[in-house]
């Protein structure tokens, strides 16, 4: 089955008003291990999260009941590369004339206000978790389609073969 991916259309005032961001899934490897290292942060900053082996056998459903809200807690070096890996599943659709053209590795102009970062943020968190930071569990199923598509409606596949993806000059590394 393929990753989940999302449009989100920002919708907000602001300097990124307009701008199209393409949300991917993080593949069940990479999220068990974000997850993993995000418990270890969250437990290392001494945050009561109850019972840490079963949490960490839910994986990204465990993260997603603790909360978020709770890495705030923890020490900014800690939580940093856990940050910098969520903005790997972000991309950009930088021409609304081409709709299907997808710019892979961002660059600091793609995303010019602070909100539009934490709100891509909570949304690649709710696309790997199908939980919402803010609402609790999302009530779409995989099988589900939402009743009327929004900007930020998920789309259940990969983009078509006619999807065409860029690398920038300026390339981010993976961790």
């Amino acid at each position: 089955m393929a990753r989940k991916t999302k449009d989100v259309t920002i919708t907000f005032p602001g300097r990124d008003y307009g701008k199209v961001f393409h949300l991917r899934e993080m593949p069940p490897m990479q999220a068990e291990k974000w997850a993993t290292r995000a418990l270890a942060v969250v437990a290392k900053s001494g945050i009561d999260i109850g019972g840490i082996d079963d949490i960490m056998k839910m994986g990204m459903a465990g993260i997603a009941m603790l909360g978020i809200a709770s890495l705030v807690n923890c020490p900014f070096e800690d939580i940093e590369p856990l940050l910098d890996e969520m903005m790997w599943c972000i991309c950009i659709k930088p021409d609304s004339k081409r709709p299907n053209y997808i710019r892979e590795d961002l660059v600091e102009e793609d995303i010019e206000e602070i909100a539009t970062r934490l709100y891509l943020r909570s949304e690649v968190f709710q696309l790997i978790t199908g939980f919402s930071v803010t609402g609790g569990q999302s009530s779409e199923t995989p099988s589900q389609a939402p009743a009327s598509p929004s900007p930020s409606s998920n789309i259940p596949t990969f983009p078509e073969a006619s999807v065409q993806f860029s690398r920038s000059r300026k390339t981010r590394q993976r961790p």
